[in-house]
């Protein structure tokens, strides 16, 4: 997903869950901070490179192919863009490559129950990753947070599903490697990485051979898996988003509410408090654009009567580089770092009790 999503969206989906304008801002602005907050800009603001969340494509292409480095890159893309929906599934990639399809991403995992429990009670920012982390494991379903050939390549078979006239049609989807050149929905060609045969190559991370597919609400396409036997799967990505909106609204509520009584649930949509909205919602989805950052700017903008100021990556870190040592955690990157430490700590720990060596161990 991207800024219109995370950023926007996730204003929206906070304001239909009962937060005020303010704290709503603050759960959107640390829903998107997570796309950014990288080892580059820690050191600048003198945070812990631990605490990073993305890697720029400079950093993944100075990454070195051996194994402390793939771990490295595994524990990041893993904890906060591709969360597991199984650590414990059974393979259909053969043995060889069972622990990388166990860190395929998909949403309702337990994970997820985790990674929003693990929220409850701590600061708007923690909540904030936690939106983008559940968000995530719609849009980018069917791919994993690790560099594989086998789990994450794509071929000639991808063809785009078009309605036309109540019905539907297909067409071939043209990937092109210059990310110099915009993509082109109208026409059906988009900008993908570039095929590396080997299975450990980082142009083989995540969805980089579907290219930004998965973060267009408005697509629906299918296509061949390498992993998955040659079974089509269609990834309906207007139906995908609007479920990850509802269940953000579903967990935010939970979040907010300070009543004992069950844990949060996974599969679980707050259509209610969303039904009023669907028609709006939907036209904002299906609208065929790359970046739906306005539509949502003034969707959330008509729901709260307030201005939604644009997102600013330096808002806060000077807050952050002139706190003092025992101040620092207390400022609003300050919290973000302890909430992004924490997230990862747990999913690095999940996936190494479940037996699978590629996140490594936390340190």
């Amino acid at each position: 997903m991207q800024k219109d999503f995370h950023y926007y969206a996730t204003y929206c989906a906070a304001y239909l869950a009962g937060y005020s304008h303010e704290e709503s801002l603050d759960i959107c602005y640390s829903a998107q901070f997570v796309d950014h907050c990288s080892k580059t800009l820690l050191h600048k603001i003198k945070g812990p490179s631990a605490a990073a969340t993305t890697q720029l494509q400079l950093e993944l292409m100075e990454m070195r192919p051996d194994a402390l480095s793939l771990q490295d890159t595994t524990r990041i893309w893993s904890a906060f863009h591709f969360l597991p929906a199984d650590l414990h599934a059974p393979s259909k990639g053969g043995k060889r490559y069972r622990s990388k399809y166990r860190l395929i991403c998909g949403p309702n995992g337990k994970l997820l129950a985790r990674t929003v429990g693990i929220a409850k009670g701590k600061s708007l920012q923690a909540i904030g990753l936690a939106m983008h982390v559940l968000a995530d494991t719609w849009a980018h379903r069917y791919f994993a947070g690790t560099p594989s050939l086998v789990i994450n390549n794509t071929n000639y078979y991808f063809y785009e599903i078009l309605e036309d006239g109540g019905s539907e049609t297909e067409r071939h989807i043209t990937f092109r490697h210059n990310p110099g050149v915009p993509d082109d929905p109208e026409e059906g060609k988009y900008t993908n990485s570039v095929l590396q045969t080997s299975e450990n190559n980082v142009m083989n991370l995540g969805h980089g051979r579907a290219g930004h597919l998965p973060d267009y609400s408005f697509i629906k396409y299918k296509y061949l898996p390498a992993w998955g036997g040659y079974e089509e799967i269609i990834k309906d990505n207007p139906s995908d988003y609007m479920h990850a909106f509802a269940q953000m609204v579903y967990a935010l509520r939970w979040l907010r509410s300070d009543a004992p009584g069950e844990g949060f649930r996974v599969d679980v949509y707050d259509s209610k408090r969303v039904a009023p909205h669907i028609g709006e919602i939907r036209q904002i989805l299906k609208r065929r654009q790359t970046d739906a950052s306005e539509d949502w700017k003034a969707f959330a903008e008509k729901l709260s009567g307030q201005t939604i100021e644009d997102f600013d990556l330096a808002k806060y870190q000077e807050e952050y580089k002139d706190a003092p040592k025992e101040g620092k955690d207390s400022t609003f990157l300050g919290r973000f770092i302890t909430a992004a430490l924490t997230q990862k700590r747990m999913v690095t720990e999940e996936i190494s009790v479940a037996g699978i060596k590629l996140a490594g161990k936390w340190r």
